[in-house]
């Protein structure tokens, strides 16, 4: 199911397109889903379940290429 990626709030913003305090802010708020993985205290998420969270986002626009 998932490539093996991981990704840690910078690579999501990047992905999602803004900073990674409002990533941080999602997650604070249930916006996100629950991490794949957390290490050191810090959450990180498989490529595809942040690429399967964007397709089902409220106002996803499609912005990848």
């Amino acid at each position: 199911m998932s490539d093996g990626q991981l990704w840690s709030y910078k690579e999501i913003a990047a992905h999602i397109r803004v900073q990674p305090d409002s990533v941080r802010s999602y997650r604070k708020h249930g916006l996100l889903p629950e991490p794949d993985h957390v290490e050191g205290g810090k959450p990180y998420w498989y490529a595809d379940t942040i690429r399967a969270w964007v397709a089902r986002r409220p106002g996803n626009r499609r912005r990848d290429a």
